[in-house]
């Protein structure tokens, strides 16, 4: 796909999933294309603001992005009660949007995939195949720095209740995040089965493995003032990985799609 597309051409392109602000590269990383991010931009520095029909006496918001519709073929269940898809995003067949949630601009949402109530799929972030987002999980939107990767959440993640995933933290395929895990690049994660830590480095955002399971945690802050009250800071605990128990209480419900 050319990297002149701009404008209407390029939000069509993001909505068709021709375009992708990031993509497997094939050899087990992403790679970013930092021109679709730009091109995002100049619209939002182009576009004027206007009225928008809606509920509750309507909207204003830049020209470029109308909340989306979508029809019976397209396989989406897009329900009713305050849900919200973006301009130039992506949904794929088979995805069930529940209400209240929302989809912004650059995002993928990959087939098969619940989007529960409350939860935000931000800005450029990426989300595989069989993803259930929990109610009131976040994806935090990276659009710039240009080059940065987004949020990337693989096939088959399950991610709790009430958990955040920021900065372009990376979920490996079938990991799952228990109920208030919240993951940025700064997050310090423990990997007990294998007896190793896991942190940010350099331009290489936090990563989870593939398959592994991660539930909130504390350590000890550092300093004679905080044992002396007892502090401790949080983290991530990778208590284990993924097994035919935890396939059982994860597995999607065909039904419901």
């Amino acid at each position: 796909m050319s990297e002149h597309l701009q404008g209407e051409a390029l939000l069509d392109a993001l909505e068709s999933g021709e375009v992708r602000v990031a993509e497997p590269d094939g050899q087990g990383a992403w790679r970013v294309h930092a021109w679709v991010k730009e091109g995002i931009l100049e619209i939002f520095r182009s576009g004027a603001l206007v009225e928008m029909p809606g509920a509750g006496g309507g909207f204003v918001d830049k020209r470029a992005f109308p909340v989306r519709a979508f029809s019976p073929q397209q396989n989406i269940r897009l329900v009713p009660g305050g849900s919200a898809v973006r301009r130039g995003a992506f949904v794929a067949g088979g995805t069930v949007l529940m209400p209240p949630c929302y989809v912004n601009v650059g995002a993928f949402v990959g087939a098969g995939s619940m989007i529960d109530s409350h939860a935000l799929v931000g800005s450029c972030a990426q989300v595989g195949e069989r993803v259930h987002l929990s109610a009131a999980a976040q994806l935090g939107g990276v659009l710039e720095p240009v080059g940065s990767r987004p949020v990337i959440i693989e096939d088959d993640c399950m991610v709790g209740g009430g958990a955040g995933v920021y900065e372009g933290v990376r979920i490996g395929k079938g990991a799952v995040l228990a109920a208030g895990t919240i993951l940025t690049a700064s997050t310090p994660v423990f990997d007990l089965p294998n007896k190793r830590s896991l942190t940010a480095g350099g331009d290489v955002p936090l990563e989870i493995p593939p398959g592994a399971v991660v539930v909130p945690g504390t350590r000890p802050a550092s300093g004679g003032f905080a044992r002396e009250h007892g502090l401790a800071i949080s983290c991530a605990l990778i208590v284990k990985y993924r097994d035919e128990r935890t396939q059982a209480a994860v597995t999607l419900e065909d039904s419901l799609r």
